[in-house]
């Protein structure tokens, strides 16, 4: 049976989403091909038809999870200081915390990521320089590329803290720390705002 285009792409960006939430919920090495067809619906045999490889898959899911987070949150978000504070604190919420699969593709995979393909490391390195450029527009809307290193740090902070609330096992520990992670982020960027 022949399938036309727009059905092999709905079915290439079916294995990718399905990709992302499973490889940040059991890592880029705990999801093997035949988990991430699985979850696909579909059969081994046909991953081939879509991948020369995992690693093709994981630098294209990787690159699909921050494209989508830039345009769910970061675009999305208002301008200014008001468009940051209102990306932080979706960040930092207990939600975005507890639900990995869904979450920050940062907070889940950044570890993993460094060790991995050149491929994977480039594919993120370009989402990522997305996600701080959408900072850097509101850190500095007349001059973004000045506020670049700053909202890069932005980012850094957020998935750092990120990832520690998730792996405490105090729950009270692991809200207080997100609380402070938004004073935190907000004190970064105010200092931004008038230097």
């Amino acid at each position: 049976m022949r399938y036309t285009k727009e059905h092999k792409q709905q079915t290439r960006q079916r294995i990718i989403t399905t990709a992302g939430r499973r490889l940040k919920r059991d890592g880029i090495d705990g999801s093997g091909v035949a988990t991430l067809m699985k979850d696909a619906g579909l059969t081994n045999g046909t991953f081939y038809a879509y991948f020369s490889s995992k690693d093709d898959l994981v630098a294209t899911a990787v690159a699909d999870q921050l494209r989508t987070q830039h345009a769910n949150i970061v675009a999305q978000a208002a301008p200014g200081r008001a468009g940051l504070e209102q990306i932080i604190r979706w960040y930092f919420s207990t939600e975005q915390r507890d639900t990995i699969d869904d979450g920050c593709p940062n907070a889940a995979l950044l570890d993993e990521i460094a060790r991995s393909t050149d491929a994977a490391r480039q594919a993120y390195t370009d989402g990522a320089l997305v996600l701080i450029d959408g900072f850097a527009a509101r850190l500095a809307p007349h001059d973004p590329p000045s506020a670049r290193l700053k909202a890069l740090s932005l980012l850094g902070m957020m998935a750092g803290t990120l990832q520690l609330s998730r792996a405490l096992t105090d729950r009270q520990l692991a809200d207080q720390l997100l609380e402070q992670g938004i004073r935190n982020a907000l004190a970064l960027i105010d200092a931004e705002q008038h230097e």
